[in-house]
């Protein structure tokens, strides 16, 4: 085994087991059903919803009914097979729903939140021993994106990983005009297992609506339908889900027990919109683009070959993973087909920008064991030295509307692919070796040795990143990643000031600021305005980001998420005190009014380290 190439070390795994509890082994337990949350629980009479569940063991097939098999505790329509998630309860506002619960469970109370008028308090509870029955009645309340969920091990929504965590269900409320949205809802689900008493670690899966990439819900939308998804995050873990090629307003945000929605005027439009543990979110937006796209969490980790029912054994390269058949987890896949002459993304253009981008490594660079990589802008006819591999990759500079021509050449040895963050790209240019692409015409991998050229026309100015998109637990943890800024004319990087927060190293407990473990100072002038472009590509960590003087936040103002500008009543002033997820950029106004030391604090969202960048501001 090479220890460092899976997450956690021993110490950390049986901490996992003492959270988790342990998996059933029954052998009669029933099959549990995947939930894609097409189909309401229970029975509508005379206004009233009647829905009688029960809580009970069942087997899940995470990865499909051909793949490994667990025991844990699920809801079901009472009668019916257990679900994963649990019966969706969907009503119209004002409705009265009767909900009763059954414990088919052994030796532990069932706590279940949730069944309340919304909005409503967040610690309202029945609580169902062993083999006993309650009831609960009440009127929907406000419409919105909620869900309910339970508990027999007395952990809270953002602990709970493990015998009882799937122990969930969306509670949709829709308008009381009775006229149900054509929209779709997802939750997302998380688990840890024992430990392994032969490796010493733990098996984990994330999944969607049940399932786990590639046996998640494939989609199919056409050019310009207005899609609207509901997302629910009843995980111990936030989760930043990002959506290629396309932007898409966040309509709502909300908990299981409140929602809000946003004014039209006040809509964010983002490319990844991270809902932390316990919170949901609804997002708007219209596919203009036909090809195949992904949305998926953008925490490596969540996404890679080590997610399954059993514990998967370290690769004796992890270098030469193949990403198609490497990724598991919270992916999908979704396919956008045209509709009529609707015009297209230009790819091939006349004139267009030449750039040439080398990806090298450093052979066993990282700790003696794995290479370090990176992405290297060739100046001029002349190639980088061979070992020239910077951490971060080169910076990209693009002027908007102007169209490129990006070659990129491996020289590593592993096949990669190249994904321009938050740009809208044509589908063949989006950098997911196998899927990018439209019908027969996919992108391949670059393989050592060989190259590919993505073209595309960057149309919105703002701060973006690129990174490898296959096997990016590895890829981008060892430095395939660097910042993008679309710019209408001139980059001024001394009015400008880039921040790139990335890996420490692969399964380091740390951070690189600008591509450093100990930052340089960045300094900064009393009396200037500054325009802060901050990138969060730190791959397998959530982090609390925040600017401060001493012990207190400093204000700035927010200007730009995910490259797009903010609308005009959220540029306002606001604590530099922030959780930022994986893929995630976003513009701040900072005018240096006082001299002296300020900090940029970044720290892993559990406290587990802290990494500073000294900020400098002189008369």
């Amino acid at each position: 085994m090479i220890a460092i190439l899976r997450r956690g070390s021993l110490l950390l795994a049986l901490v996992a087991l003492a959270s988790a509890g342990s998996p059933g082994t029954e052998a009669d337990a029933p099959r549990v059903i995947p939930n894609d949350n097409r189909q309401s629980a229970g029975k509508l009479h005379r206004g009233v919803l009647t829905v009688h569940l029960e809580a009970r063991e069942g087997r899940w097939f995470p990865d499909g009914d051909a793949g490994p098999s667990i025991v844990l505790q699920h809801f079901a329509e009472a009668g019916r097979a257990p679900q994963n998630p649990g019966p969706m309860i969907r009503v119209s506002s004002g409705t009265r729903v009767h909900v009763t619960v059954h414990s088919a469970l052994r030796d532990s109370v069932l706590v279940v939140y949730g069944l309340h008028t919304r909005p409503g308090s967040e610690s309202d509870t029945i609580q169902v021993a062993p083999g006993a029955t309650r009831d609960v009645s009440f009127i929907a309340g406000a419409p919105g994106t909620y869900f309910y969920w339970g508990t027999t091990t007395h952990k809270s929504v953002a602990d709970r990983n493990g015998i009882d965590s799937q122990l969930q269900g969306a509670f949709i409320v829709d308008a009381p005009s009775g006229r149900r949205a054509r929209d779709r809802v997802f939750m997302l689900g998380s688990w840890s297992g024992p430990v392994d008493s032969a490796t010493g670690y733990t098996a984990e899966l994330r999944v969607i609506n049940g399932r786990s990439w590639p046996g998640t819900e494939r989609l199919t939308q056409t050019v310009g339908d207005t899609v609207l998804w509901r997302w629910i995050n009843p995980t111990d873990s936030p989760h930043p889900m990002h959506l290629h090629g396309f932007y898409f307003d966040v309509m709502s945000r909300g908990t299981w027990a409140a929602d809000t929605t946003f004014a039209l005027e006040d809509l964010p439009r983002v490319v990844t919109e991270m809902p932390i543990s316990g919170h949901t979110f609804t997002m708007r937006w219209i596919p203009d683009e036909p090809g195949n796209w992904l949305l998926h969490c953008h925490v490596a980790f969540h996404t890679s070959m080590f997610l399954a029912a059993t514990v998967v054994p370290d690769p004796p390269d992890p270098m030469a993973i193949d990403h198609v058949h490497a990724m598991r987890g919270m992916v999908l896949a979704l396919t956008v087909r045209s509709r009529g002459d609707s015009a297209r993304r230009p790819e091939a253009m006349p004139n267009a920008r030449r750039i040439r981008l080398i990806a090298q490594s450093a052979p066993k660079r990282y700790k003696g064991k794995l290479d370090e990589m990176a992405f290297v802008l060739q100046e001029g006819d002349n190639a980088p030295a061979a070992d020239s591999v910077p951490i971060p990759s080169s910076l990209l500079v693009l002027r908007r509307n102007e169209p490129v021509r990006v070659t990129i050449v491996n020289h590593t040895r592993t096949e990669t692919g190249v994904h321009w963050h938050g740009l809208e790209v044509p589908s063949f240019s989006d950098g997911v070796p196998g899927w990018s692409g439209v019908g027969s015409h996919l992108a391949p991998a670059i393989a050592p040795g060989d190259s590919f050229v993505a073209s595309f026309t960057p149309t919105r100015s703002g701060t973006f990143i690129y990174h490898a998109h296959s096997n990016e637990d590895y890829q981008i943890n060892l430095g395939l990643y660097g910042a993008l800024l679309v710019v209408d004319s001139v980059y001024h990087p001394e009015h400008e000031r880039l921040i790139i927060i990335g890996s420490g190293g692969y399964d380091e407990k740390s951070a690189r600021i600008n591509g450093k473990l100990v930052p340089d100072t960045l300094r900064l002038s009393s009396g200037a305005t500054y325009r802060i472009r901050l990138i969060d590509i730190l791959p397998d960590w959530t982090l609390h980001v925040s600017l401060v003087r001493g012990d207190s936040a400093i204000e700035w103002r927010a200007l730009a998420r995910d490259g797009a500008e903010l609308a005009p009543r959220a540029q306002v002033m606001r604590r530099a005190d922030m959780i930022a997820g994986p893929g995630q950029t976003m513009d701040f106004e900072y005018r240096a009014e006082k001299p002296g030391l300020l900090r940029l604090v970044v720290e892993q969202r559990e406290r587990i380290w802290k990494t500073q960048l000294p900020v400098m501001v002189s008369p």
